[in-house]
């Protein structure tokens, strides 16, 4: 059933009639109004074409402004992020360095490592005597005393007076035995008295330690005739050690006899412990 315009305008009349004075008459005006812009826009003229033109650039550059604090915050929003992503980005990178600096780092410790160890076990094969080796664990550093703590005692047949060698050369002999560690008297130390010979004048003397690099010569002879680099090495008497263990080479310094060892003592990671060298223990 179709409803006819007396319905519509007894439905419109019964709206305006609910409401209040002022409801109708703005329901009545933005009818008109309405009305009036469908009618404007039907319009083909250039004043109003420019009217028109002119409302919807206002209308847009509105919304171009209106929505501007909109898109600044969500782009600082993307730049934070962003930051913050290239931020944990750059630390993730870092760690990964350091990780393979390390890894590199230990490969090439290994190799070191590695290469000191065939020495060591080089020099245990061309050796006549018995030697066993071990790492130092601990130094112990003064001006006038100076020891290594070894990883190695009474467990691999370590006693007290033992030489010790690094390579070839005598650096001190073992003073203290534990079961799994020794203590290592340096030939640097205040206390270290060893006998020695020197080559090739043949003269006997005692290598004093004084917690320095240089050690010297005590008890020579007026007319020793002991030259600059001549060679200087363990005599063996008194049956401590065994005699013609490279120790280092002498200094001539104001009529004083100084010796240079050839091992540098704050460079020895491993050293050989001649089980054969000591023939009384002390």
């Amino acid at each position: 059933m179709e409803t006819s315009r007396e319905d519509v305008g007894i439905a419109i009349r019964s709206a305006f009639l609910s409401k209040g004075t002022k409801q109708r008459f703005s329901l009545f005006v933005l009818t008109i109004l309405s009305v009036l812009l469908i009618f404007a826009e039907s319009i083909d003229t250039k004043p109003l074409n420019k009217v028109r033109s002119g409302i919807k650039d206002l209308v847009y550059r509105s919304a171009i402004v209106a929505s501007f604090p909109l898109k600044s915050i969500n782009n600082f929003s993307v730049y934070i992020k962003n930051h913050v992503n290239l931020y944990g980005d750059y630390n993730k990178l870092i760690k990964e360095n350091e990780k393979l600096k390390n890894d590199i780092s230990k490969k090439d410790f290994l190799e070191l490592e590695n290469s000191q160890l065939r020495k060591l076990i080089n020099e245990q094969v061309e050796s006549k005597s018995n030697l066993v080796s071990a790492r130092v664990m601990l130094e112990e550093q003064s001006p006038y005393l100076n020891s290594f703590v070894i990883n190695i005692g009474s467990n691999k047949n370590i006693k007290n007076g033992m030489a010790v060698l690094d390579g070839e050369n005598f650096i001190g002999r073992v003073v203290d035995v534990n079961f799994f560690s020794s203590r290592v008297l340096l030939v640097s130390d205040l206390n270290s008295k060893i006998p020695v010979i020197s080559e090739p004048s043949g003269n006997h003397a005692i290598l004093s330690g004084h917690g320095e690099e240089e050690l010297s010569l005590i008890y020579l002879p007026e007319n020793h005739g002991i030259q600059n680099d001549d060679k200087i090495y363990t005599s063996g008497k008194e049956g401590i050690f065994k005699p013609g263990i490279p120790i280092g080479s002498a200094k001539v310094k104001k009529d004083k006899i100084k010796v240079s060892l050839f091992s540098d003592l704050s460079q020895i990671t491993f050293v050989n412990i001649n089980l054969g060298d000591s023939f009384k223990n002390k």
